[in-house]
């Protein structure tokens, strides 16, 4: 009986891992993987690789800019879960504590800088580029 109801199981569970295959062998009409591979081949047009050759200089200068500022804002952010881990593990002890509240503190303060900055620099560089009408 055992081994009938391991046969049993073992079938349903083949034939459920060869559902998806079924279906995707219909053809390319919304087959995740053709969405997928089409997606990844327009990934540089759309993050602006492809076309940097015809960017003008404070278009390249603004991504660059705003490709710091991503990078800021994720140490930042690592910043501030090392801030509550210290926190959670203080163990009661008030040093610890305040240390670890004047980090999420800083980090919080530089978190409003970054995003100023950011805000500043799309304003400036969006305004340079209608002025100059790039």
């Amino acid at each position: 009986m055992k081994t009938l109801l391991k046969t049993g199981y073992y079938s349903v569970a083949s034939a459920l891992l060869a559902l998806p295959g079924m279906a995707l062998a219909q053809g390319n009409v919304n087959n995740p993987f053709e969405m997928a591979k089409n997606q990844v081949s327009n990934v540089g047009n759309t993050a602006g690789v492809g076309t940097a050759a015809t960017a003008s200089l404070p278009e390249v200068i603004g991504r660059a800019i705003n490709v710091v500022l991503g990078f800021i804002g994720i140490l930042l952010l690592v910043y501030i879960l090392y801030a509550g881990f210290l926190w959670m593990t203080a163990g009661g002890e008030e040093k610890n504590v305040e240390k670890a509240k004047t980090m999420i503190k800083n980090s919080i303060i530089g978190l409003l800088i970054v995003i100023a900055a950011f805000a500043i620099t799309n304003f400036v560089l969006g305004s340079l580029l209608n002025i100059t009408g790039a």
